[in-house]
């Protein structure tokens, strides 16, 4: 078969692709299928999307990503397949989904992981927002040949409009990426906590800040921030580590737990723990809110923690800095559930299985 994937970034670069097909793309060579690729944003307007300025440049990119997508669509007769990942073009209506299933009559599988059908306005996206047609993921629901969706939340959601929805979750490769046994890192004796994420998830983190500061005033840890942007606080224990995909696995490893906190809303719901499956598969043990399918992921006291209120996530805290914890007990248990329910290997026969 021949299989082109239409998404929004470069290749390599942004976790939601790289973790929802990225890693499945050489199964599918294997096995003799041909495989085209072409991303909406180039290189330069991707390193400059969340940059403050270059608004002509922005543009430009944009402008450019369209043209990309136009150019594709008169080579579109070849493929027998068109894995579309969140969207074809961000902006407007979804007028390349409806020439491919419409107009080509080829077979689109539609794949997202977040509540994309939801306004989710930031201060670096409100213009850009405004040019969005929110009502595209349901009519690509209704368009699609398959739809491939991230936890259970998003399925329930697609089958509103199309029955033929697989739930195939976001995965970790635990043999050639998220594997302990491919890096020496060497732990501080100083205890750390630890988050992820990018400037647009930051302020997930603002409810804990106070529990934080509190909790330095008797004990000694180090709070790390692995992120695109330092959050503006004024934390003591706070290490910031700019994100860099060439050390994310080994500054990952640098924590000793690793935190998820969310809000109880509908775009959480959304969200397929990508953190929480992250930390587990290298052994980190993980704190999470008990939203959307992080209920799954995280058996509480067993695999890891769920705390919904900010007693429960100072409590937890406490229990792990007075190592009144048994570690080792929930470090391999974290380990176990996600090579068995979350990892590459275990998912692969699903993800193949979009394709017939």
């Amino acid at each position: 078969m021949k299989i082109l994937f239409l998404h929004p970034y470069p290749a390599g670069e942004a976790p939601s692709q790289r973790f929802r097909f990225e890693q499945y793309l050489h199964f599918l060579e294997q096995n003799g299928h041909i495989i085209h690729r072409q991303s909406f944003l180039d290189e330069k307007t991707w390193q400059i999307l969340y940059q403050k300025g270059y608004k002509f440049k922005k543009i430009f990119g944009i402008l450019i990503g369209f043209l990309r997508r136009i150019k594709i669509l008169f080579g579109i007769k070849k493929y027998d397949y068109v894995f579309i990942h969140r969207e074809a073009t961000p902006l407007g209506y979804p007028f390349v989904e409806y020439l491919i299933t419409k107009f080509w009559k080829k077979k689109i599988i539609f794949d997202f992981d977040d509540a994309i059908w939801l306004e989710n306005t930031s201060q670096e996206n409100k213009l850009v927002s405004r040019l969005k047609f929110h009502q595209k993921t349901n009519l690509i629901c209704k368009w699609a040949y398959k739809i491939s969706a991230g936890n259970q939340y998003l399925v329930d959601y697609a089958k509103q409009f199309n029955q033929n929805v697989v739930l195939n979750p976001t995965t970790i490769d635990t043999q050639n990426l998220h594997n302990t046994d491919l890096y020496s890192v060497k732990k501080d004796k100083i205890f750390t906590i630890g988050w992820t994420g990018t400037h647009s998830t930051l302020f997930y983190l603002d409810f804990l800040w106070d529990i934080l500061k509190e909790l330095e005033q008797k004990y000694t840890f180090r709070m790390i921030v692995i992120a695109n942007q330092k959050p503006d606080i004024d934390l003591k224990s706070l290490q910031f580590i700019n994100w860099n995909k060439k050390t994310e696995i080994e500054d990952l490893l640098k924590m000793d737990i690793g935190l998820m906190p969310l809000t109880d809303d509908k775009w959480a719901n959304g969200k397929c723990g990508f953190k929480a499956l992250q930390y587990m598969s290298l052994g980190i043990p993980t704190i999470a809110s008990p939203v959307g399918v992080n209920v799954d992921i995280i058996q509480h006291n067993e695999n890891g923690f769920l705390c919904a209120t900010k007693q429960e996530w100072k409590d937890i805290l406490i229990m792990f800095l007075e190592k009144k914890i048994i570690y080792e007990q929930i470090v391999s248990k974290t380990k176990q559930t996600i090579v068995q329910k979350y990892s590459v290997l275990s998912n692969k026969t699903t993800f193949e299985g979009l394709f017939f």
